[in-house]
């Protein structure tokens, strides 16, 4: 794993799991550690670790997750797995509606 595809896969993960802290619902947080799992399962071994995120706005943690996993695209992962990801993350959202 190159270093830009590390630091894009540690923000991914790390906004996620922000996501999950900040959820309204117990489900909704859930569901967002069910991304951060189907994140981790795709890269296998290779996992940087999670940062802590100074943003707590929920709506701009989102952006920034779906931008980050949106850009694992551009380094090997196949499209449909990245939409699939993407699709698990608008569910979660969709439950962590107020």
């Amino acid at each position: 794993m190159l270093l830009a595809h590390a630091v894009i896969l540690g923000q991914a993960r790390s906004y996620v799991a922000a996501l999950a802290d900040a959820a309204l619902t117990t489900d909704a947080s859930i569901e967002y550690d069910r991304v951060l799992l189907q994140i981790d399962f795709i890269h296998g071994d290779q996992i940087p670790g999670i940062s802590p995120v100074p943003v707590t706005d929920r709506d701009v943690l989102f952006d920034a997750a779906e931008s980050a996993i949106e850009d694992l695209a551009g380094h090997g992962i196949d499209s449909l797995t990245v939409e699939l990801v993407l699709d698990m993350l608008w569910a979660a959202r969709d439950l962590d509606a107020p």
